[in-house]
């Protein structure tokens, strides 16, 4: 089971914690009203699926500011494919560009391919040194499967994949978290 830090005491350190690089940060979309998409979902059409609203925009962007505010080096940047997603990394970050991660995709019940997402997402987390940041805009859903954690809106999880994973345990370990909003 996996244990929350007190996130608002928290954030200080974590900022400061990601100042010097090397880390990877997880963060779900920013706001995109009602639950799941339509039944006539296509990936590819953005009219298709539930988007963020304007609210979202914004707070995906104060979410950028945040982070630029800091001077905090995002060297790495991966979203879902998911139009939320993916406009929620390109509205929060300006640079590096966005780089669809089909790792990162919604985990929908009877998902045949869940392990291979989950390591995926490891394989790219291990793979990564600095120097900066990596982050990874996903699903809640995601996050959980990931951490055991379900993650609120606008809280940026930093993570580290364990050493050891029992059976059925989730392969990362949240080490800080920050609170965006």
């Amino acid at each position: 089971m996996a244990v929350r830090v007190d996130a608002a005491s928290a954030t200080e350190a974590a900022w400061a914690l990601i100042s010097g690089g090397g880390y990877t940060i997880l963060l779900t979309n920013a706001d995109a009203p009602g639950i799941g998409d339509p039944p006539y979902f296509e990936l590819d059409d953005c009219s298709t699926q539930r988007n963020l609203s304007d609210r979202g925009r914004q707070q995906s962007r104060r979410w950028g500011v945040k982070f630029a505010t800091r001077s905090i080096s995002i060297s790495r940047l991966y979203s879902s494919r998911w139009c939320r997603a993916l406009d929620t990394a390109a509205n929060a970050f300006r640079s590096p560009p966005v780089e669809p991660l089909p790792a990162l995709d919604l985990i929908q019940e009877g998902d045949s391919d869940v392990d291979m997402k989950i390591d995926g997402v490891l394989d790219v987390i291990r793979d990564f040194r600095g120097p900066g940041n990596q982050v990874m805009v996903t699903h809640d859903v995601n996050v959980e499967a990931l951490t055991g954690v379900t993650p609120r809106t606008g809280e940026a999880l930093i993570v580290i994949p364990k050493k050891e994973v029992g059976e059925g345990e989730p392969p990362l370990r949240v080490i800080n978290e920050i609170l965006l909003n």
